[in-house]
């Protein structure tokens, strides 16, 4: 798992370890090289859009702008990559480049005697086929939690990118965790160890947190439900009817995220045209 970019400290052992030919730290070296690449390449086609910010241009943007770039970084140069790593690692591993390869078999991060027969990941490439994919789910969950399902279409939306952002396992399959909950002490499926950004006193700072895994969509929903139903802390989640404002302010009350700005991140998500498009389909196909 690639580390964290801002932490500097590693580089000490990496260097030692490097120097004696370790080849995981020739991995994690060119693993870092490649997020310090990217991660330049999206600070550079930022600098380069035109036209004002939407938002505003002003220092603390700029600030979660090179955030969110870091992040980004760290999540393409993660898993597989784009292919720049592991270019390095045949480079400079030399006649003895193939034993710094990653294995070529799947392996799981839980320490379960066998693996498990993952799902193959999804084919979303757009808005619509997630919403699709996911609608049933969402329908019967909120039926459960008497909630709205559009509201639970809207938290997966913002939580992957519409599917885009679904976290990855160690051997580069979908994880399937829809909706960030993280693993905890009394997990005891698989998981996944990934970089993320929490706030402290409305202070964003990045940290590596263990996530749940799932085989499919279905037990990533089902799981979400037990995890809102039985969990007492949430229970103002819960019974929101048909009001999705209610049920998103419910969630950042809870602490389902330390985001503060979670609820109206859900709401933009709702009163968006991309919710608007694929609400309209959605009831157009039933």
């Amino acid at each position: 798992m690639t580390s964290t970019i801002t932490d500097f400290t590693q580089y000490t052992q990496l260097r030692k370890a490097a120097g004696d030919n370790d080849p995981a730290a020739l991995r994690e070296v060119a693993n870092q090289f490649e997020a310090l690449f990217l991660q330049t390449m999206l600070k550079s086609m930022r600098e380069a859009s035109l036209g004002d910010p939407l938002f505003g241009d002003s220092e603390q943007m700029e600030m979660y702008q090179g955030m969110m770039d870091q992040q980004m970084a760290v999540e393409l140069a993660s898993g597989k990559g784009v292919g720049l790593a592991d270019m390095l690692v045949r480079q400079l591993g030399g006649a003895n480049a193939a034993k710094f390869d990653p294995p070529e078999q799947p392996y799981p991060i839980s320490r379960s005697a066998s693996v498990k027969a993952r799902a193959a990941t999804p084919a979303w490439s757009d808005p619509a086929a997630f919403a699709r994919d996911i609608w049933p789910h969402a329908e019967r969950t909120a039926k459960e939690l008497n909630v709205p399902a559009e509201a639970i279409v809207a938290q997966a939306a913002l939580e992957t990118g519409w599917g885009k952002h679904v976290m990855p396992t160690r051997d580069g399959s979908t994880s399937f965790n829809l909706f960030g909950i993280k693993s905890g002490a009394g997990w005891t499926g698989d998981q996944v160890v990934r970089d993320t950004l929490e706030f402290e006193n409305g202070v964003p700072r990045q940290e590596k947190a263990k996530f749940r895994s799932y085989d499919n969509v279905a037990a990533a929903f089902s799981d979400y439900r037990d995890f809102i139903a039985g969990n007492p802390r949430y229970s103002e989640v819960r019974n929101q009817g048909t009001d999705t404002a209610g049920f998103a302010r419910a969630l950042q009350d809870s602490g389902y995220a330390t985001d503060p700005d979670y609820a109206e991140k859900i709401n933009r998500v709702m009163e968006g045209p991309t919710m608007r498009r694929v609400l309209t389909e959605l009831k157009a196909g039933s």
